[in-house]
């Protein structure tokens, strides 16, 4: 096993243990559709970032899935070992009228490190870059005009590697990984990465988050 899969294996956690953890089934991404804008990130480990954006205001819900990729039908074991092209990404699906595209990019590179190539803390491997699939010329030049701000700025000490690539296809990952983070708290890997990280974010972005975060 890679990537992960070697992570999940150091701290004593299989594959099979998490297929069998038993989880409420989270709503498809299509009963959002019509009353959602939807925004699609990449920033590595989907546990991860789905718990991030979910506990900001204006979010109604965030699926976690496949983009980028060549497979039509990719699986997680195959996106684990980089054998699909594809990144862990997550589907935002969000309020207009309450949060804006801009803000989720402040949401999205507040919460990861964009300067770190097919990597994402102990996470290595294609399936873990940093990326924005965005949807229209407009999500475009935010995203592109946003790390032209970060790189004026110097935000970053190195350089930002996101790559901002036209939205194709998204593919909801398994059930099992849907609200990962909430429904599994002491998997050895949500303890030592995916809370740490939440929490991070959760101090930088107060200011953002719903009243029961």
């Amino acid at each position: 096993m890679k990537k992960k899969f070697l992570v999940c294996l150091l701290f004593t956690v299989s594959i099979l243990a998490c297929q069998n953890t038993s989880s409420q089934k989270k709503p498809h991404s299509a009963a959002f559709a019509s009353t959602s804008e939807v925004a699609y990130f990449a920033s590595g480990c989907f546990w991860c970032v789905e718990a991030i954006f979910e506990s900001v205001k204006g979010v109604h819900e965030v699926i976690s899935g496949y983009s980028g990729g060549f497979d039509k039908s990719p699986t997680y074991y195959e996106v684990s070992n980089g054998t699909t092209g594809h990144a862990e990404t997550v589907a935002v699906f969000y309020d207009p009228k309450k949060i804006t595209y801009q803000t989720l990019l402040e949401v999205f590179f507040g919460s990861h490190d964009p300067t770190t190539l097919n990597r994402q803390g102990p996470d290595r491997g294609s399936q873990y870059r940093s990326a924005i699939f965005y949807r229209g010329e407009k999500e475009k030049t935010a995203a592109l005009s946003y790390i032209e701000k970060l790189r004026t700025e110097k935000i970053f000490k190195a350089d930002i590697v996101t790559e901002v690539v036209p939205f194709v296809k998204f593919y909801e990952a398994e059930d099992y990984h849907q609200d990962y983070e909430r429904n599994n708290p002491n998997n050895p890997y949500i303890q030592n990465v995916s809370i740490p990280r939440l929490r991070q974010f959760q101090a930088k972005f107060s200011a953002l988050l719903k009243e029961n975060h």
